[in-house]
């Protein structure tokens, strides 16, 4: 293993006696004859065999490609359910009271969203507890989650009223745990620091392809009766009565279909992490292997139905790293040794406590954007008497009127933006920059991005009010916002996941670090959408839609200025009574 991997040069090292534990060793910085130089040249050997290089690993390079791609697909469907809801919330609540004012459904509309993750706030370190206790583990919370998720946008879809659509996303919310335990697993299954860069990209990838379909799915399947009258008409091929009784139930479903069947792969197909639970027996993956060898006529691989993880990682080595052998025998594994707990008071180190307030305002601007961005396009446009009233550059109101369709097509540009900038920027940028200067220097894009977006409303647009607003300077000015914005986010978001990865101080608490970076991100995208919601209301009222955009980029220019105070952790700055470096490298 590159012992480079395990620490960086730059971290610092705390001892501390379980026995004694008040006590701390000085720090220390960990020196250049710590490394194995002979072990780093036979690693870069071994990644360059599989297409790579020790400093720029290629995704072909990546360990567990199989287990990677299970975790892509769970956090992708994870989050299809919430972007899909973006498209169609405002009509949504329209439909279940007529009577309410835009003001007041921009309002609802942030408290149902911050529904969702309201819950998750009260239940997100409950989960990363038990993904680290021995009794659970992060399969399970994994598979609870997803198929808990299922069951509440059934619920959610057939809601009859906004006490009951509130009840359902918060009932979502609590039982989902699944973005802390899927960092958590990726984490674990690319331990070496040089692929994080790679494997950590999956998550922001699946938020751009959930973010590019769920708003078109949402727009396009939200009161199919009037969008798609050839499938879901009175006389259409699937012209069912409670399409018309529940008009926005259809997308719902969908999602509650992929979250079932990826459940189903998750339980089949997907290996423990939790160094706590391996060996033991897996239910579903030693069904899979009887499973398959009913129907290719092989013997069941005994021992569970599976190699462990630790196997398959060695066994890659073994074939990576040139060796030949006339006759394959699977390696050797040890039982793994019993690993002391980092007490929950040691947990709590400079650097985590500044990267959780940088995530909070990380999370805070997102969430806000996501709700300000579809309530915008959603909101009818500025009446005559209302744009006679203007008093440019600050005071003026309104939005772009668009449907929920067209709103699906503008919000997916954010996801197809997004995709692109991943694959073919964030790769050279963090070469170039590295983890923590890339998240610093890119993080002023969103105060940018944020006070430019008000300015839609008074474009010059193809079509007079109250016909939703149109034409190319539209358009053009709307792609520019969002390349911004998601400029920002394609450098940032992986950014923020390794620094919350590497802040934890030892490895027994990661589960737990990544459920308190889970809890503060959903407690911050609550908030966000809520207050958001809650300003873009008060603005509309007082005829300055601008405020509520401009108060968000104060937050994003907050955030900009706690990032100086982040630095980029290792993963394991505090060694317990009895650990030493060689122990940790091993």
């Amino acid at each position: 293993m590159d012992k480079r991997s395990v620490r960086a040069p730059h971290a610092r090292t705390t001892s501390i006696s379980l026995q004694q534990p008040g006590k701390r060793a000085t720090d220390r910085l960990p020196t250049t004859d710590e490394f194995d130089n002979e072990d780093e040249s036979s690693d870069a050997e071994s990644l360059k065999s599989k297409g790579g290089d020790s400093d720029n690993p290629t995704w072909m390079s990546l360990p567990r490609k199989d287990q990677l791609a299970i975790l892509f697909l769970s956090r992708l469907v994870d989050f299809l359910q919430v972007a899909s809801l973006q498209a169609y919330v405002f009509y949504q609540l329209k439909s279940l009271d007529g009577t309410l004012s835009d003001a007041q459904v921009s309002s609802q509309a942030g408290i149902l969203q911050g529904a969702f993750t309201g819950a998750q706030v009260l239940t997100a370190f409950l989960w990363g507890k038990a993904a680290d206790a021995s009794w659970c583990g992060r399969k399970r919370v994994l598979l609870i989650g997803l198929l808990g998720t299922a069951i509440s946008c059934l619920g959610y879809g057939f809601a009859t009223s906004f006490a009951w659509a509130v009840f359902w996303r918060a009932a979502g919310g609590g039982i989902n745990g699944t973005v802390g335990i899927i960092r958590t697993m990726i984490a674990e299954i690319t331990v070496e620091r040089k692929y994080q860069s790679r494997a950590f990209l999956i998550l922001p990838i699946s938020f751009s392809v959930a973010n590019t379909l769920g708003p078109l799915m949402g727009g396009l399947l939200a009161d199919p009766v009037s969008t798609l009258p050839q499938y879901f008409g009175e006389d259409a091929v699937f012209g069912f009565d409670w399409i018309e009784k529940y008009p926005y139930a259809l997308p719902s479903v969908l999602n509650a279909v992929t979250l079932t069947i990826t459940t189903l792969i998750v339980f089949f197909a997907l290996e423990e992490t939790s160094s706590k639970r391996k060996g033991k027996e897996d239910v579903g993956l030693r069904l899979a292997a009887q499973i398959k060898a009913k129907l290719f006529g092989k013997p069941a691989v005994q021992d569970g139905g599976y190699y462990k993880l630790q196997t398959l990682d060695s066994l890659d080595t073994l074939l990576g790293s040139g060796k030949e052998s006339d006759e394959f025998s699977p390696p050797v594994v040890h039982a793994p040794k019993k690993r002391q707990s980092l007490p929950f008071r040691h947990v709590w180190t400079r650097n985590v406590i500044f990267t959780l307030i940088t995530e909070a305002f990380y999370d805070f601007q997102l969430g806000a954007f996501t709700n300000l961005w579809t309530l915008f396009l959603s909101s009818p446009r500025s009446s005559p008497i209302e744009a006679a009233s203007r008093s440019l550059p600050w005071v003026f109101t309104g939005g772009l009127g668009m449907p929920a369709s067209t709103v699906g097509v503008a919000t997916s540009i954010l996801g197809i933006l997004g995709m692109a900038l991943q694959i073919f920027l964030y790769p050279p940028v963090h070469a170039r920059l590295g983890t923590l200067r890339g998240f610093r220097w890119f993080l002023p894009l969103f105060p940018v991005s944020y006070f430019l977006a008000p300015y839609l409303a008074i474009l010059p647009s193809t079509s007079e009010p109250p016909a939703p607003a149109s034409g190319p300077a539209i358009w053009i000015y709307m792609t520019l916002v969002q390349f911004l914005q998601v400029t920002a986010r394609t450098i940032t978001l992986p950014a923020s996941i390794i620094l919350l990865n590497n802040c934890s101080p030892h490895p027994s608490v990661l589960g737990l670090v990544h459920g308190l970076g889970q809890s503060v991100s959903a407690g911050f995208r609550t908030v966000g959408p809520v207050v958001g919601g809650w300003w873009y209301g008060a603005g509309l009222e007082a005829g300055m839609v601008g405020a509520s955009w401009w108060a968000v980029a104060l937050v994003a220019a907050m955030g900009c200025m706690s990032a100086m105070l982040v630095y980029e952790g290792s993963g394991h700055e505090i060694l317990l009574d009895g650990e030493a470096d060689e122990d940790i490298q091993e």
